[in-house]
Formats: C-alpha cells, sequence, structure tokens
C-alpha cells in the first residue's frame, strides 16, 4: 500500500473518462485517501456520481482556478475537513475551441491569456496558495503533452501552453525543493478525455500514435493513474523537476 496514510487532493474530475479520475482511482486503490476537486456545480452530479459506491465518501470540493480567492477558500475547507495533505495533482486545462481550430498564427490575445491563466497560472497559484497545507515530504504533479515539444497539428495554443508549463514545473520544483516538496510533470500520450474530443482529428491522432509508439499500442488512463501513485509515494523522494512520459514510447521516435 504505497500511499497508505497519504492524502491527496486531485484537480479537477469532470467524469469518468477524465484523467484526474484514473489517477484518483489509482491513489485509493494504493491504500491513499483522496480530496477530489470539481469545477463548477455543473460538473458536481458527475462527480457524485463516480463516488456513490465508495466507503467512505471522499471529501468533493469546488475549485475555480480562475480567480485566486477560491482556490484559498479550497485550501482552508480541505484544511479544515482532513488537515494537512501530502501532495496534490493539478489536471486542468483549457483553450477557447477558435484557438485550436484555428492555425496558431490566428491565436486572438483574449485565448492566448486564458490558456496561459487556465492551463498554467493556475499551476502556480494552487502550489503558492497550498503549500501551507502541505506535509513534509510532499509531492505535486501535473499533467503535460508532448505538443509541448513538437507541434502537434490543431494542439496549437495548448502546445504554446503546456511549454510554459513544463518550465513551471522547474522553477517550483527550485522554490520548494528546501522544503522537501517535490513538483513533477506526466506527459501522458493522447487519451480519450472530454478535453481531448475538442482538438479536432484527434482520431486520427491516436491511429498516427498507435502505429508509431514502440508499444504498437495507446496507453491505458491506468497507466497514467500508476504512474501518478509512484511520483506520490516515497519511491519517487528523490525525483522531482521532471516530465515524466507515459506514452508507449512514441516521444523517442524520430520517424
Amino acid at each position: 500500500m504505497l500511499l497508505q496514510g497519504k492524502k491527496i487532493a486531485v484537480f479537477n474530475v469532470a467524469n469518468k473518462k477524465s484523467i484526474a479520475w484514473a489517477i484518483a482511482q489509482s491513489i485509493m486503490k494504493f491504500g491513499g485517501e483522496v480530496i477530489i476537486g470539481y469545477q463548477n456545480e455543473r460538473l458536481k452530479e458527475n462527480v457524485e456520481e463516480l463516488i456513490a459506491d465508495l466507503n467512505p465518501k471522499p471529501l468533493i470540493v469546488e475549485c475555480d482556478v480562475s480567480k485566486d480567492e477560491n482556490i484559498e477558500k479550497v485550501a482552508k475547507e480541505i484544511e479544515n475537513n482532513v488537515g494537512k495533505i501530502d501532495g496534490f495533482v493539478h489536471s486542468i486545462a483549457f483553450a477557447p475551441s477558435d484557438a485550436l481550430k484555428n492555425p496558431y498564427i490566428e491565436t486572438s490575445r483574449e485565448a492566448f491569456l486564458t490558456a496561459m491563466e487556465v492551463s498554467v497560472y493556475s499551476f502556480v497559484a494552487m502550489s503558492r496558495i497550498f503549500k501551507p497545507i502541505l506535509n513534509t515530504n510532499s509531492s505535486i504533479i501535473t499533467l503535460t503533452y508532448y505538443g509541448s515539444e513538437k507541434v502537434i497539428p490543431n494542439y496549437n495554443v495548448m502546445g504554446v501552453a503546456k511549454a510554459a508549463l513544463e518550465a513551471s514545473v522547474r522553477y517550483l520544483a527550485y522554490d520548494l525543493g528546501g522544503e522537501n516538496i517535490r513538483v513533477n510533470a506526466i506527459s501522458a500520450g493522447p487519451l480519450s478525455t472530454l478535453a481531448a474530443r475538442g482538438i479536432a482529428r484527434f482520431t486520427d491522432m491516436l491511429e498516427y500514435h498507435k502505429e508509431r509508439a514502440p508499444l504498437r499500442r495507446n496507453i491505458e488512463h491506468r497507466e497514467v493513474g500508476d504512474t501518478a501513485v509512484f511520483l506520490l509515494s516515497n519511491l519517487s523522494s528523490g525525483i522531482t523537476g521532471e516530465v515524466i512520459y507515459v506514452d508507449a514510447g512514441y516521444n523517442i521516435m524520430g520517424m
């Protein structure tokens, strides 16, 4: 039970296909206690259905990352209900649909700032605001994608946001390392999620990945969840500031 006695907050679960939900399931499977975040009232019902059969039921919290005061409210709610925690998972990203459909050069200022605020700055803000409620030897994880390094058609501004997110992982790892808090990212291969369905020709991306990845397949949600367990556990105590690939080896290929 790698996470026995650890309390981990996971943000944000939208439905059963969310990477965040896969991670939450793996945390529970390996003995950890989860706190589950959701974006707004509209998605609360989905989360309540997912946890309906769990006993005991995890604490669920509404987390709108667009305002610092909302994040502060969530941190206080967690502290009041479960005390200090041993880490959190940031699985939050968004860009307006036009910014994914149109060429990157046509990205509007508003769309660019929105993508950066929700997908990148939220991670910085959550790390700062949650720091007082993190135990020593805590672990923070965010989710990224290979579009941060190479051009993925139709990924556009999200690729630029993920590049900034990965740089933030390194800077936060430095800032928090003195307090023995680790910060890492998981770069997951393409998975069918609510967010992924907003990317044009996503099914083509899945086929392309499957054909060229060394393992000749796409990854499963569970594999991302289990990697998160490793990074949240004491087994990864010497790892920080890294991007861990869970993509069936796709990132190593040149052609």
